[in-house]
């Protein structure tokens, strides 16, 4: 019963968080050996949302599934990509007419892994029940892989753990994205679902969220709507890796995830 090596980063944010990425890969797969890898690019252009070249550019670095969030369709030159591209997701309960598709079973030698995304209503905007909806995908998911791991894009600690317990045992891993501040309390929950608050970020550290410090104190302190800029120093990638039993889907173990990256 071999143990499968998920990686998953959270979210990256702008042309720093891309870069800090890249960089990071190759000693990441050296350290970590992982047999499949997923990354939040939700932040990726700008710190709103995706373009196609952006995220052909982090597939072609070997990434194997992106992931979305709220600012899935910022970019509207991505909109028909997400259909076009299934290794792009964007959250599982946005409408039926929004382009692209929420999960998707992945297809590796001598394994499956099915990824779903999802995201929570609690501070966020007003979409279908997460629970009921990744409910449905599920079985119709059954029978194709044991090894599922969710990417829950929310704000809400409490919705996230909701839904972690909510899946336990049906799911290898509930990982949160979001907040863009890695929460330390991955931990193994009873029925075998790995399970961490938020994965954290990908990008400056040397910020707010990964955006130019002054800018956002503009925003937050005068209330003018200024355009926040990516921050650029002290890059950092962060995120979680799982191990799950191929043949249970049951997770084994869940690693953080806390590199510093020197810029190339």
């Amino acid at each position: 019963m071999p143990g499968r090596r998920i990686l998953f980063l959270g979210d990256v944010c702008s042309e720093p968080g891309r870069k800090a990425v890249e960089n990071a890969l190759p000693g990441l797969r050296d350290n970590y050996c992982p047999d499949f890898i997923i990354v939040n690019v939700e932040n990726v252009a700008g710190g709103y949302g995706v373009t196609p070249k952006l995220a052909d550019e982090m597939l072609a670095a070997g990434i194997d599934c992106l992931t979305t969030g709220d600012h899935a369709f910022d970019r509207k030159e991505a909109w028909e990509y997400f259909t076009a591209q299934p290794r792009l997701l964007r959250p599982l309960n946005f409408p039926a007419v929004a382009p692209g598709r929420g999960d998707a079973v992945f297809e590796r030698d001598g394994f499956r892994v099915a990824v779903i995304n999802i995201q929570g209503r609690v501070f966020m905007k007003p979409l279908d029940c997460p629970f009921r909806r990744i409910e449905s995908a599920l079985k119709a998911l059954r029978g194709s892989t044991p090894l599922v791991v969710v990417d829950f894009h929310a704000e809400a600690t409490a919705e996230k753990q909701a839904m972690a317990r909510f899946l336990d045992g049906s799911v290898s891993a509930v990982l949160g994205t979001h907040t863009h501040v890695q929460t330390a309390d991955e931990h193994i929950l009873p029925g075998g679902t790995a399970y961490i608050t938020d994965a954290g970020m990908c990008g400056s550290f040397d910020s707010i969220l990964g955006m130019n410090a002054e800018d956002a104190l503009t925003r937050v302190i005068d209330q003018l709507p200024v355009r926040l800029r990516p921050a650029h120093d002290s890059l950092r990638v962060n995120g979680v890796l799982v191990v799950a039993d191929q043949d249970t889907g049951r997770a084994v173990s869940i690693r953080r995830i806390d590199v510093p990256v020197e810029p190339a």
